[in-house]
């Protein structure tokens, strides 16, 4: 690589993320192809076809193969589904694919969430940041993780927003992983689908370093979803549910007398 700066050129080394395609096949029928960084791919189409609804666990995987070079992945199940006819192309730099509504119906309102401590969430983010290996690395990669509300459970890195929590959702399935409390944190930009999958993993609480789409807000709102957004060290804006987040004053601050 050659790196222009104040007036001069060098070369240096350095690495470029991998984007491939890589092919999805459900009970012998092609279905859709994934634009992903491959990494992960048995936890990202496990993680999807959960997402999507078409799954509720592993127990109705019967096999699961990866193709020697990476270009497909073959799975079958032990019951018939039929190949969504329709398929929308979401939003955003390396958009995903979603069957409109699909999930929907699976999806649960949060009644109860629990509560966090804004320090809470300050920690989270400190411990966000350490994790992303790839994107120190290589840039240009989104990066996901769920947190119990002290420590990074599951984390994942991919090219596509969208791939990265289909990516933890396939995780959490197949390492048997079942964190009491599930709060995402994610780099991507929160739009209804982001949304959905989040709600799909039975995650209160999202948290992200961008912004929320206007669909999205709506959506958390009616899941009783505490939707976070442009997160940073000490400073983030609450879109929806408030009550879930606790603020106390700054502990050099004086409080004041009724």
């Amino acid at each position: 690589q050659v790196v222009y700066a104040h007036g001069k050129a060098k070369e240096v080394a350095g690495s470029i993320i991998v984007e491939t395609p890589v092919s999805l096949t459900v009970n012998g029928e092609v279905w859709l192809s994934f634009l992903c960084t491959p990494v992960h791919l048995d936890a990202l189409v496990v993680g999807f076809l959960f997402n999507e609804g078409v799954i509720d666990g592993l127990s109705e995987i019967e096999s699961l193969r990866i193709c020697p070079h990476g270009e497909n992945v073959d799975i079958w199940l032990n019951h018939p589904v039929n190949k969504m006819q329709q398929w929308t192309r979401t939003t955003g730099c390396a958009g995903g694919i979603t069957g409109l509504d699909a999930p929907i119906k699976k999806i649960r309102v949060f009644k109860n969430g629990g509560t966090l401590v804004a320090e809470q969430i300050n920690h989270m983010l400190n411990e966000f940041y350490k994790i992303q290996m790839l994107y120190k690395q290589t840039g240009g990669v989104h990066t996901s993780a769920l947190s119990d509300g002290q420590r990074i459970v599951v984390d994942a890195e991919d090219i596509g927003r969208h791939n990265t929590l289909d990516k933890l959702a396939g995780r959490c399935l197949l390492e048997q992983l079942s964190p009491t409390r599930r709060i995402l944190l994610t780099t991507g930009r929160i739009s209804s689908e982001m949304l959905q999958k989040a709600a799909r993993m039975q995650s209160p609480v999202v948290i992200s370093r961008t912004s929320p789409s206007s669909r999205s807000v709506s959506m958390a709102e009616s899941l009783g979803i505490t939707l976070i957004g442009y997160a940073r060290l000490d400073q983030f804006i609450i879109y929806t549910h408030p009550e879930r987040i606790v603020i106390e004053p700054n502990k050099g601050e004086k409080r004041g007398t009724a």
